[in-house]
């Protein structure tokens, strides 16, 4: 999300010109060069000092506002010891959902930590780290509806849902059609108001809305036997950066800090 511009003194241009004479040298000097680039996004940031970091803020237990109205959640934990072990402080954006990609896109942020799930349509375009959470998908219903039992009686039901999630996809796949929504509980207002049939979300996160809302008048009918992962989210072309990153998983899975976020908001490492 930084650029750098860099003038060679007229000498120095003129070697640089004459060594592109030859195409070998020239295939060397572009592969030097891209692995150059792909360090200075990291080295930016930590000159910088900040890790900037786009994020819902609406969606317990991963990034949401608690009654303090301090944004906090697991996703966000995550990423505040992830820059902490970068040696740079964590700057969050809050972003909606579906305009998420876009904000990436555009570098306003420097990677995402909102629960992104790895699939490989994405993997086509963005980077990912090292997978930091597994988890199912679950089919969500009002209290009353007896109706719908399972993923295949979806089939021209309406279900809440962000459009460019991966749970989207998956009502799409059953033939459900779509009613979008901002987030989570925008999804969950809807179901229980009776506007739309149902809602496809991630376990963890209905589990959680569950125990802080038994009474919200919803039911879990179906689930989904595929495990999903999700992980940080990258723009391409920043190898180092998602090295970095890694490392830092890797180091809070070594040392106890991983298992610790863990258990603080789901009561069970959520990685295994």
């Amino acid at each position: 999300m930084k650029k750098q511009w860099a003038f060679l003194p007229i000498g120095a241009a003129a070697l640089f010109l004459a060594a592109c004479g030859s195409s070998d040298n020239a295939d060397n000097t572009d592969s030097g060069s891209s692995t150059e680039g792909e360090t200075d996004l990291l080295a930016e940031i930590q000159e910088e000092g900040t890790l900037v970091i786009g994020t819902e803020g609406t969606y317990p237990p991963f990034t949401f506002h608690d009654d303090s109205g301090e944004l906090t959640g697991f996703d966000v934990e995550i990423a505040r010891e992830v820059a902490e072990r970068l040696g740079v402080e964590a700057e969050f954006l809050e972003t909606q959902w579906d305009a998420m990609f876009a904000g990436l896109d555009a570098e306003r942020f420097d990677m995402v930590a909102n629960q992104v799930g790895i699939n490989e349509e994405r993997q086509e375009s963005y980077d990912f780290s090292d997978p930091y959470i597994t988890s199912t998908a679950v089919l969500v219903v009002a209290e009353g509806n007896e109706e719908i039992q399972s993923f295949d009686d979806l089939e021209g039901k309406l279900s809440a849902q962000s459009l460019t999630s991966n749970y989207a996809e998956m009502a799409t796949s059953y033939g459900a059609e779509l009613e979008g929504v901002e987030g989570f509980n925008q999804a969950i207002e809807l179901l229980v108001s009776g506007r739309v049939d149902a809602t496809v979300n991630d376990n963890l996160t209905v589990l959680d809305f569950q125990n802080q809302r038994p009474d919200a008048g919803i039911k879990v009918v179906d689930e989904s036997g595929d495990a999903a992962q999700s992980a940080l989210l990258f723009r391409k072309g920043n190898d180092t950066f998602v090295e970095a990153a890694n490392e830092a998983l890797a180091e809070m899975i070594e040392d106890g800090t991983y298992e610790e976020i863990s258990n603080k908001w789901f009561g069970e490492n959520v990685l295994e």
